[in-house]
């Protein structure tokens, strides 16, 4: 173990060999908190003696959990079999079926993913006979995940108006569904367990005293409901152990609250604090711009990172005429990168704010015939054929998993339509069962009542009630695989989905890549591959080695690195985002992203904007630089940010110049000459747009011999609009 601490750097040696007791590493970016951990982990069973079936390490993703078993193996091998290693979902997921007992699911209960779960708001909205433009399932779904991650269920859900309440109900009757169909979402997982050892003081009791050492990795993502479970597994040996960086909290929008780290010091007040600050990855002009960015926010830990990579190239600044002009500026810098030799396509990281910023790239590269990844969308999990055949195998699992029945009874279709659905759930209502349930008695003779109250229906549901009384009957009998087969020739699925497919997508042949996925799970059973299957993340499909350059929202990049990268659309409304503007905390989370975002290049980085940008509409919106460029000092960029417009209506030149380039010390200074336009609108006028409807004015300006106005729009949101463009016309209240 001497000889494995010398790989460490002093402040890495110190948390690895920390003494037992409560330890709270702060870790910036690229200083090597991965190999902390494992070696941690090293220490324990091989210096202490500990016990791996004592050791509980969690992180937040498949990919960072896979990367780390490998390495514990590598360090300990057979030593480290029996370590509890796995994401928050993944060991809660382990804990809810071992207790199923004690709660209102049993132990072979599925998950509902993202989608699972708005499909089954939709329905209770439906059901409710509610309006979809009054509560949007997103929005409400939303309400209900972050109730959850505030340990509330439907009966703590906090009513203030009566929009609440309607909410209150939607929540009740969705979380009655999940129950009734033996299946949990994603905050369930982290809610019962965290409940499950708050209320069962022997179950509890059982866990805190087995697990002596627990270990987190990403602490600041953590959200209530997860840091409640930590400080129950931890409360009979004291023993956590976690690793965090209150700067690169970006999780906000799901439950994540970096004030846990302040909790963790409240509440283990003899913890010991640990700054790990040399980083590994970048180059010293990447770490100094960040740090400049970062500074500016409140309420964090103050870290001097540093690198002895060198100072490094200069950051790059590029400001386009357009959002086209962006893009097209990427993809040629990468071709002549690539072109001259000195880069691989697999070196360029491009990375974004939001999902629908990435379309004028795709463009961008399809016309060079360049090839591209991007993550988070399409990905392999979610396509249809294989959503299609992880449900056929969910409900052979658990009947009573209602969103899976529903998705696969008339696929390929045989006559059964929604009329024959909605007389099937009427019947499993009425008899307290679920619906797979009904359709398992109407393949035997205990059908018989169910057939005399569906009467015709019957007849239309039995062939499908017969299959899978057979697929249940041999579940337990054939190998996965076989059984996947088994389902794909009984139902014809394979011709189906085959006429499906075309040129570009061969759905078939996803199909059989499932089919080969299944086969690692032979040894593990059904409920192992459905538990993998539902928590996959985006990270965790992507290739290990692809040649081609990666597209990436801000979010999906935390965790992983690149030799170069670009982050485009560095404008105000984007980055940050519009709906920051008037929220503090939203506005530090912003900061948060761009700051990972630009510790993830490890030699170089590109950062852009655009002075305009094409709305869906075909209009083109003036667009202000993100307030975050401001904290750039002078001497670690290279390029200027001015004015370049072709089209001249777009903004009056005379009426506004640029004085200085972007850079500290000192802030920009806007001058300006006598506006060419008078002032119209004012904050609350009701307005009219053609294309978008009626708004409400939240902010106007007069800027580039223009007015500016900020609209809110019912189911739009806010969206900035320069008044000589929009035709928006004002309204009498």
């Amino acid at each position: 173990m001497a000889d494995l601490l010398k790989e460490l750097n002093p402040q890495q040696q110190k948390a690895v060999a920390a003494p037992s007791g409560s330890v709270l590493v702060l870790a910036g970016p690229g200083s090597g908190k991965t190999r902390v951990l494992t070696f941690r982990i090293a220490y324990l069973i091989a210096a202490l003696g500990v016990p791996a079936y004592q050791i509980m390490a969690v992180t937040f993703t498949n990919k960072a959990a896979k990367e780390m078993g490998k390495r514990v193996e590598s360090l300990l091998g057979d030593k480290a079999s029996g370590l509890w290693l796995g994401t928050f979902h993944g060991i809660c997921g382990r804990i809810l079926r071992r207790e199923a007992a004690h709660l209102p699911i049993d132990h072979n209960y599925v998950i509902y993913d993202a989608e699972d779960q708005l499909s089954l708001v939709k329905r209770v909205i439906k059901e409710k006979r509610l309006n979809e433009k009054d509560y949007n399932p997103r929005q409400v779904l939303s309400r209900i995940s972050q109730a959850k991650n505030d340990l509330l269920g439907p009966e703590d859900y906090p009513i203030i108006n009566y929009r609440d309440e309607v909410i209150k109900e939607i929540f009740t009757s969705y979380q009655d569904l999940l129950v009734a169909s033996n299946a949990v979402d994603f905050d369930d997982m982290l809610l019962y367990t965290a409940m499950l050892l708050e209320n069962n003081p022997e179950v509890c009791q059982k866990y805190a005293q087995r697990f002596q050492y627990i270990l987190v990795d990403e602490f600041q993502d953590t959200n209530q409901a997860q840091y409640t479970l930590l400080f129950h597994l931890a409360s009979f040996h004291q023993n956590l152990f976690v690793v965090g960086d209150e700067d690169q909290s970006i999780y906000r929008w799901r439950g994540a609250d970096y004030r846990n780290v302040k909790r963790f010091e409240k509440d283990f007040p003899k913890a010991e604090k640990i700054l790990l600050e040399q980083n590994y990855r970048s180059t010293q002009t990447i770490l100094d711009a960040a740090v400049a960015v970062i500074t500016e926010n409140p309420n964090r830990t103050e870290k001097a990172l540093f690198s002895d990579r060198g100072t490094g190239r200069a950051i790059m600044l590029y400001e386009a005429v357009d959002d086209q002009d962006e893009a097209a500026y990427v993809v040629d810098a990468i071709s002549k990168q690539v072109k001259l030799g000195k880069a691989r396509e697999s070196d360029f990281a491009i990375m974004y704010r939001t999902n629908a910023q990435s379309r004028q790239l795709e463009e961008a590269f399809r016309r060079v015939n360049m090839g591209y990844r991007l993550v988070g969308a399409q990905r392999f999990y979610g396509r249809r054929e294989v959503r299609d055949a992880i449900a056929f195998l969910r409900l052979i699992y658990n009947p009573k998993d209602e969103v899976s029945l529903a998705r696969v009874i008339n696929l390929p279709a045989r006559g059964i339509g929604e009329v024959t659905l909605q007389k099937l759930q009427a019947r499993a209502q009425d008899t307290g069962q679920s619906s797979g349930e009904v359709l398992l008695a109407l393949a035997t003779a205990d059908g018989v009542p169910h057939e005399e109250f569906l009467g015709s229906a019957a007849a239309r549901l039995q062939p499908f009630a017969k299959l899978l009384f057979v697929w249940r009957e041999n579940l337990d009998k054939v190998s996965l695989t076989s059984l996947l087969d088994q389902v794909m020739l009984d139902t014809g699925y394979e011709p189906y989905i085959k006429d499906e497919s075309d040129a570009v997508q061969d759905r078939w042949g996803n199909v059989l890549e499932l089919r080969q996925v299944l086969l690692e799970y032979e040894d593990r059973g059904l409920a192992a591959f459905l538990e993998a299957m539902a928590l996959v993340a985006d990270q965790d499909t992507l290739p290990d080695t692809m040649d081609t350059p990666t597209l990436m929202t801000l979010h999906a990049a935390k965790g992983l690195e690149f030799p170069q990268v670009f982050i485009i659309g560095l404008d105000e409304h984007y980055l940050p985002h519009s709906r920051s503007r008037d929220d503090p905390e939203a506005m530090a989370e912003e900061r948060r992203l761009f700051y990972v975002g630009l510790t993830r290049a490890q030699d170089r980085l590109h950062l852009l904007r655009a002075c305009r940008r094409r709305s869906p509409y075909g209009s083109y919106e003036t667009m202000q630089p993100s307030r975050f460029l401001e904290a750039l000092p002078a001497e670690l960029v290279q390029g200027n940010f001015t004015i370049r417009v072709e089209r001249r209506e777009a903004f009056d030149m005379q009426a506004y110049q640029w004085d200085r380039t972007y850079g500290s010390p000192g802030r920009q200074r806007h001058t300006r000459s006598p506006n060419t336009v008078a002032q119209r609108f004012h904050p609350e006028m009701r307005v009219e747009h053609p294309v978008y409807g009626e708004g409400r004015v939240r902010n106007s300006r007069l800027e580039y011999g223009d007015e500016t106005v900020e609209v809110y729009f019912e189911g739009l949101g806010l969206k900035a609009l320069v008044a000589s463009m929009s035709s928006l016309e004002i309204l009498e209240d």
